[in-house]
């Protein structure tokens, strides 16, 4: 388990594809099912997607894209088209006429604090190439898209799941992504395997002596090699992750302060409860009410375009 593996552990793909439209000029579909995650993949063809903001980038066939949410966005063939402009054409599979665009696109819910810390480090809309050769499965998925087979929906969310997290890593790994500290210290002989520990266990009662163990080196070395990567402490990252796990954990059901305690690494809900505070600025039944509240208000994100 790394960090990576955390924040995308919540990110699944369940019944949110949009579907495979077969595109013919001119057309324009706006997406509006508030999506936290929007991933768009020519399957053939290509088109243009035009943020809120005006900001525009052409992706085509070979292309996968990535909308950071919420706001609407639109993928058309001419970003200088009309606003009224806006034509949805069906699912057909491989049937389309020669030239013709097909979409596939799947909306992502990104529940919970440890998600959504993946989010601060996107950009609005990223783009990047198909480097691995993905022919086959862009066949696939296409041919799933017009098949009516049983189970269809589960092969297809699994497969964008796949191609989300394999987006995302070959995004961090270029050089325009500005990739976060975290994604670069994994790579790093020192930090790498104590942030894979930590991440791992982090309900262990981890001290400076115990990660410098880990990394193999003093506790001064890694204390100082950990805060030139990471920017901060060794104990104040940990704690940082403990209270966004036990943000995620006030909000399943029949949890008490005392079990969150105890999974996040402290022997009583004193102590959690204090360090809590210290973090997120409330206690945590304040916090458990407040995202109580905030999912009872909350409309059911099922995908649409309009």
């Amino acid at each position: 388990m790394d960090p990576f593996d955390d924040l995308l552990r919540g990110v699944r793909a369940n019944g949110a594809v949009f579907g495979g439209s077969v595109l013919s000029p001119p057309w324009a579909l706006r997406f509006t099912d508030d999506a936290f995650l929007t991933l768009c993949a020519p399957l053939r063809g290509g088109g243009w997607i035009v943020l809120a903001d005006g900001t525009s980038r052409h992706v085509t066939q070979g292309e996968v894209a990535i909308v950071r949410g919420p706001e609407p966005f639109v993928f058309t063939d001419d970003p200088g088209a009309p606003d009224g402009l806006v034509r949805e054409v069906s699912c057909s599979g491989a049937g389309g006429v020669d030239g013709s665009t097909v979409l596939m696109a799947g909306a992502y819910r990104v529940p919970g604090e440890v998600p959504r810390r993946l989010l601060r480090v996107l950009p609005p809309l990223l783009v990047v190439p198909d480097e691995h050769d993905c022919s086959a499965m862009r066949t696939y998925l296409e041919a799933q898209l017009a098949a009516g087979l049983p189970g269809r929906q589960i092969v297809v969310d699994r497969l964008l799941d796949w191609l989300l997290v394999c987006t995302l890593r070959d995004w961090f790994d270029r050089p325009e992504a500005a990739s976060p500290a975290w994604y670069r210290a994994l790579g790093d002989e020192v930090v790498g395997p104590v942030l894979r520990a930590l991440h791992e266990a982090p309900d262990r009662p981890w001290t400076l002596v115990s990660l410098a163990a880990v990394a193999g080196v003093s506790r001064s070395t890694f204390a100082k090699r950990f805060h030139e990567l990471l920017g901060e402490p060794p104990l104040a990252y940990l704690t940082e992750w403990r209270m966004t796990l036990a943000a995620d954990l006030l909000g399943e059901p029949g949890t008490t302060l005392a079990s969150v305690a105890r999974r996040v690494g402290y022997a009583d809900p004193f102590g959690f409860s204090a360090a809590f505070k210290r973090v997120r600025g409330m206690s945590p039944s304040e916090y458990r009410d407040g995202a109580a509240r905030q999912a009872a208000g909350r409309p059911d994100l099922a995908g649409r375009i309009g």
